[in-house]
Parts: C-alpha cells; sequence; structure tokens
C-alpha cells in the first residue's frame, strides 16, 4: 500500500466502533484471484492474488455496519491497496449488498472513498457498476435515508461521479486530489481544495477530525425535528420603524443583526453545507442543518447581499434535501434582491429563483420563515414560505425597492422616500395586509446570541 494512505480497515477504526463486516455473497459473479475475468485479460488472475496477498483483502471495498458516534450505520470503505481501489464486478456486488442492507435496517451510509476508477481489466463490465451503484443511491433517497461522502485521497473516475459526488453531504479530507481525472489521465489531477470552491464540496476536514465531524453530521441527518421550526426571537429593534423610509434605513443598517447572530442564536450548534453542485458557491447564502434542543432543523439564509443563482441553487438543495429526510426547515430572508449582473444572467439567475420557489412550494416539511432585513421583490420572497412568514422591526419586503420605483414611474429620485410610504412596506404594513402572520417575539438583542 502506498506511504502515507490508511487501509480500509484503518479508515474504519479511525471513525467508528464495533464494526461488524458484511459477508460475502456466495457465488457472488465477478473476477477471483487466480482467474483472468470476464476479458481474460493476461495476468489479471495473478493481479488478484497478489493485491489478497499484500492487503488481506478480497475485492476493493470492505462493507459492514458500526457505530459512529452512538449511531448505527453501514460503512463503506474502500481499499486502495487493492488495486488501486478500483470498481469490479464484484466490487459492485458488495456495495449493492451494503445499501440493500442500509434500507431493510433503515440506517444511514458513510462512504469512505479511495478510488481510481473503473477496472480496466474488466473492461465494460466493470463500467457498468456505475449505473448499478446509482440505482442504489436513488433507492436509498427514496427510502429516505441519509448518505455522508467521505472523499479520501485519491477519488476520481466512477467513484467520484457515484459515491462522491451523488451523496447528501460531502465531505473532503483536506489534500486528497478528487476529480473524474485523475492525475494518470490528466496531470496534475484536481484537488478537493479546488472542487469545494467550486460547489462541489460541502466541507473540507483534516483527517485527524474526521470522526468528530461524521459524529456531528450522523446525529444531525438522523434526529429531525417532529414539529415546524419555531420563529426565532427578534434580536435587534424592539420598536416599530414610523415611516416606511425608516423602515428600509434600519433594514439597510450595517448594525443590526445579520443571519449569523440569528443562527448563532437560534442553534445549540450547527453544520453548513456549500455550493450548488454545479460549479457555484454564494457566500451571501449560509446553509446547513442545526440541532436546537435535541433536535435538527435545517436552515437558508440570506446575509444582506444580492442573492446571486448559486445562492438560489444552494437553497434549494437545502430545502430538497431536508424534505426528504423529513427535517423542517427554517429560512431568513435578507436581500435588497437579486443579482442582476449579465454574470448573474448568463448563470441562470431566473432559473435559479424559479427553482427555489418550486423547491419550497413543494417541500412535504413545514418551513418557516423570518424576515429579518431588506426584501427586495422576488429575491426575497423565493426564500420566503407565505404562509409561515414572520417579521421583525428591521425588515421590509417591497415588489421593489423605493428608488427603482420611484425611477420606473418617472418620478424625481427626491420622491423616493414618499414613495415608500405608498409600497406599504414596513412590518407592520405587512401584517396588516395579510402579508406576513405576525411579529418575531421582541425583547432580544444580538448580545445574547450565545445564551441559549
Amino acid at each position: 500500500m502506498p506511504s502515507g494512505r490508511e487501509s480500509a480497515r484503518e479508515v474504519i477504526a479511525r471513525v467508528a466502533s464495533g464494526f461488524a463486516e458484511l459477508p460475502d455473497e456466495a457465488g457472488a459473479p465477478g473476477a477471483v484471484p487466480g482467474q483472468d475475468g470476464p476479458l481474460r485479460w493476461p495476468g489479471y488472475g495473478a493481479a488478484l492474488a497478489s493485491a489478497t496477498a499484500n492487503t488481506g483483502e478480497r475485492e476493493s471495498v470492505v462493507c459492514g455496519i458500526a457505530d459512529v458516534g452512538g449511531v448505527r450505520t453501514v460503512l463503506v470503505a474502500f481499499e486502495f491497496g487493492f488495486l488501486g481501489g478500483s470498481l469490479g464486478t464484484r466490487t459492485g456486488t458488495r456495495i449493492e449488498r451494503a445499501f440493500t442492507k442500509a434500507r431493510e435496517l433503515h440506517l444511514p451510509v458513510v462512504s469512505l472513498v479511495a478510488t481510481g476508477g473503473s477496472r480496466m481489466q474488466e473492461g465494460t463490465p466493470a463500467l457498468l457498476q456505475l449505473p448499478r451503484i446509482a440505482r442504489q443511491l436513488t433507492l436509498h433517497r427514496r427510502a429516505g435515508l441519509a448518505h455522508v461522502a467521505v472523499l479520501r485521497d485519491p477519488t476520481t473516475g466512477g467513484g467520484w461521479a457515484t459515491l462522491g459526488a451523488g451523496a447528501d453531504v460531502v465531505l473532503g479530507v483536506c489534500g486528497a486530489q478528487v476529480g473524474f481525472a485523475g492525475s494518470r489521465v490528466r496531470p496534475p489531477g484536481y484537488s478537493v481544495a479546488q472542487q469545494f470552491a467550486a460547489g462541489l464540496v460541502d466541507q473540507l476536514v483534516p483527517v485527524d477530525e474526521l470522526r468528530g465531524r461524521l459524529e456531528r453530521w450522523l446525529r444531525l441527518l438522523t434526529t429531525p425535528g417532529t414539529t415546524p421550526a419555531p420563529v426565532p426571537h427578534a434580536l435587534g429593534s424592539t420598536t416599530l420603524p414610523d415611516t416606511g423610509w425608516d423602515a428600509v434605513q434600519r433594514a439597510r443598517s450595517r448594525n443590526r443583526p445579520h443571519a449569523d447572530d440569528y443562527l448563532a442564536a437560534y442553534f445549540d450548534w450547527h453544520e453548513p453545507v456549500s455550493g450548488d453542485r454545479a460549479g457555484g458557491v454564494d457566500p451571501g447564502v449560509l446553509c446547513g442543518f442545526g440541532q436546537r434542543d435535541g433536535v435538527t432543523f435545517a436552515y437558508a439564509a440570506q446575509c444582506g447581499t444580492a442573492t446571486r443563482p448559486a445562492g438560489f441553487r444552494t437553497a434549494a438543495r437545502l430545502v430538497r434535501l431536508a424534505d426528504r429526510l423529513d427535517v423542517p426547515v427554517l429560512t431568513l430572508v435578507d436581500t435588497p434582491g437579486a443579482a442582476n449582473d449579465p454574470a448573474a444572467e448568463e448563470a441562470g439567475v431566473g432559473a435559479a429563483i424559479a427553482d427555489l420557489f418550486t423547491a419550497v412550494a413543494e417541500a412535504r416539511v413545514p418551513v418557516t420563515s423570518l424576515l429579518v432585513g431588506e426584501g427586495g421583490s422576488g429575491g426575497a420572497l423565493a426564500f420566503a414560505q407565505p404562509e409561515r412568514l414572520w417579521v421583525t422591526p428591521d425588515s421590509y419586503l417591497a415588489v421593489i425597492s423605493p428608488e427603482l420605483a420611484a425611477a420606473i414611474l418617472k418620478r424625481d429620485p427626491a420622491q423616493a422616500r414618499r414613495t415608500a410610504d405608498q409600497l406599504r412596506l414596513r412590518p407592520q404594513d405587512l401584517v396588516e395586509l395579510g402579508v406576513a402572520r405576525g411579529f418575531a417575539q421582541l425583547g432580544r438583542t444580538a448580545d445574547q446570541a450565545n445564551t441559549r
């Protein structure tokens, strides 16, 4: 085994306890040591025998049931020392049986991936393991079960394109090579940090922190709240604005509480997800799962900046994942509007907004929404569940900003203040108009964010 790489059993011991390996299925198809496989590749049988002698394993994955932080979990751990962790027909059989066992026992799956891709010595039959694995991921999702992938070094080819990129939550071990093309196909390869920057990995994790991070994630994904997410307390002003322009100025103030303040006050602890899985990250949108009083709620929060297409797509991904896992959702609405620069238009901002509207409308779990700052048009409303929307004294919601409304109406720019009153955008106006159900409970401040 290459120096510095943990074996499958070493990484299992690192993250779990009480591992019970699943037995091989008698008569499972595929190449075995001493046989040259479906292509009769010269020397393949000897290579399998050598891999077994060197690693003590009979295939490139080790599968079983273990305890991870008190959560019973099915583990799929790749042995890179066995022909580079490559995917052969027997590999596919083991993975299929692991996911089937997870559905039978209603358990989450953690895939500890380290692979060079499909096994060339078995040709197309090896390649056909990719749709076979994809089918298992689909059945696992339909069963409402969680799947966390850990990207070890390296994670390339079909292993990345199925178990890696297809997981609900993707954790990348710092320093790992991750990409569809490995370093021998396209030197010098692609790093996990680059995949994280592109919105394809949720978190980068130092290897010595892996166990703790997995324990937190499995707890989050297996303890959903059974009631709607409670409405957060208002953290800022305790009095309502007198005029529409006052409301706008309050919401635009840098000194009022923002999403990070609300999340710190609301959750005992939380873990973020990152990226839209389509090449984009919006730092102005925070999404993830958090624990509050021992149960999990999901969150999607705007941070007061213009929301970009990646932000809408990340929020839609979060809402759909939470819905599938029966986790209630909290959204925090705060944006001057959707980004409308050429780059945003080219990235499909309209389609991204439509997708989030659809995700919220389709959600079976309750979505609780709180307007904490600016509410700029459809870019804000896409984050809101209109039937469960509350407001804070530091907020407003309008069809368009007062300045742009005045411009569209061909008014003098100085008329923006009067236009703000005519738009009836104050929080109390929103309650009176029936747009919002009511006010968040008053009386807490951002300084009390750590009192939970």
